[in-house]
């Protein structure tokens, strides 16, 4: 059988650079996002720790000498080494051995203890974070308007078609995983529930060999779905499953059980954005929450086509999920970080881009072109409360990215109207 055609990821540049920087890559992220896809494409021999083959032979190897499993023409995959946590050392120290650098492509999808890891791998290891595919990779974005290039002054407009709601909400659904691509509609809807169910079942009580309960997992999961894309704290999910699941639980377990999530990449959050705005304002420092994709919250809800249209309030929250995903995608591929702004006045910019030269843009996130009036005029008052401080720095760019629009252009108040599928990097 023909094996699939490798499907660029954003990724791949910095992949090329860290390998010419450091001795060895660790490429981080959630399962099934295709870090080792994208690590075989890099590399030129390959070792899998978690292999079944010959009675889970490849793991015993590891664990009798981590040393044995490195050999091989660089750079050299080492595919979820965190079974192994040893390995990381022994990584380090054949680095230091070897000198030169790209002899390493590690993959994980899980943070393992300190236990076992000696060394933080600083100067020799550098770590990058996979993420499920943006509507880019995926081929459902025509990448007519560039992240790039709008902050560098592409100012030209571009007709960029009718999308149909419904075409959104499969793209929510669908989520972003690479073995959903090519899977119809009907049937990609079960990814994500597998994945939550191998997470649950699996993972959680793997990670640290501790049992914990899984029904109280279960219910932090969907609180964490009905608040997604929210700053919910977590006084605020205890809360919310005592009201919609008549359940109690500690805020010392909600804690534990989210640093969990943390260290199987389940969960990607925004966090604050402030240091920068050189503004006297006070400003929030909550983090607003997300799974690693929408798709994830979808099916812990239990959503469907027909359930998100007639909730158009749970599908924005969505909405702006999916969005915040590639942006997220997108900036870091330019060096760039994603933020979001909340200030104790009741302003709120759902997306900060901070490009590596400190200049940043303020994204709100509309589905419906009908929102962009509210959201520029919301945008423009921001903008305007910032300059007025003394010291204050506003936004270089202001920008509505929509769902439902048909073209990409400069509104005559300076404010980007920009169609999330016609987004790229």
């Amino acid at each position: 059988m023909n094996e699939k055609p490798y499907l660029p990821r954003l990724i791949d540049r910095k992949m090329t650079q860290y390998l010419q920087a450091f001795g060895a890559v660790c490429i981080e992220g959630p399962k099934w996002s295709g870090k080792t896809r994208t690590s075989l494409h890099h590399c030129k021999s390959s070792f899998y720790v978690g292999s079944s083959r010959g009675n889970f032979s490849n793991r015993k190897l590891a664990l009798m000498d981590p040393s044995l499993i490195l050999e091989g023409n660089s750079p050299r995959l080492i595919d979820e080494w965190q079974e192994v946590p040893s390995i990381w050392d022994a990584v380090r120290h054949e680095i230091d051995l070897r000198g030169g650098k790209g002899h390493f492509i590690l993959t994980g999808s899980s943070t393992p203890n300190n236990r076992g890891v000696f060394h933080s791998g600083a100067g020799r290891i550098a770590k990058l974070r996979m993420r499920p595919m943006s509507l880019f990779e995926m081929g459902c974005s025509s990448g007519s308007v560039s992240l790039r290039g709008i902050f560098s002054g592409d100012t030209s407009a571009k007709i960029t078609g009718e999308i149909d709601l419904r075409r959104i909400i499969q793209f929510i659904i669908r989520g972003g995983w690479p073995e959903n691509i090519d899977v119809d509609y009907e049937f990609a809807q079960l990814l994500p529930k597998q994945y939550l169910e191998a997470v649950v079942n699996s993972d959680i009580n793997r990670i640290d060999g501790r049992t914990r309960n899984l029904d109280k997992i279960r219910l932090l999961l969907r609180s964490l779905a009905r608040n997604e894309s929210t700053t919910a704290t977590n006084r605020a999910l205890k809360r919310d499953i005592k009201e919609i699941d008549d359940e109690d639980i500690d805020v010392e377990t909600v804690a534990e059980y989210l640093n969990l999530f943390d260290r199987l990449f389940l969960l990607d959050n925004q966090q604050p954005f402030s240091t920068n705005i050189r503004s006297s304002v006070r400003v929030k420092q909550s983090d607003k929450r997300h799974f690693s994709d929408p798709s994830l919250a979808c099916a812990l809800l239990g959503t469907t086509e027909e359930v998100l249209l007639s909730d158009l309030e749970t599908l924005g929250f969505l909405f702006e999920a999916l969005c915040e995903r590639d942006l997220k995608i997108y900036a870091e591929a330019n060096e760039a970080k994603l933020f979001h702004y909340q200030d104790y006045h009741d302003n709120e910019i759902d997306a900060v881009v901070e490009m590596p030269d400190g200049n940043w843009g303020a994204f709100e996130i509309k589905l419906g072109a009908h929102q962009l009036d509210d959201a520029a005029e919301k945008l423009l008052h921001i903008k305007s409360v910032i300059e007025s401080e003394p010291k204050g720095r506003p936004p270089k760019i202001l920008g509505v990215i929509c769902g439902l629009s048909n073209a990409t252009y400069i509104r005559p108040d300076g404010v980007h109207v920009i169609p999330i599928t016609a987004l790229k990097d």
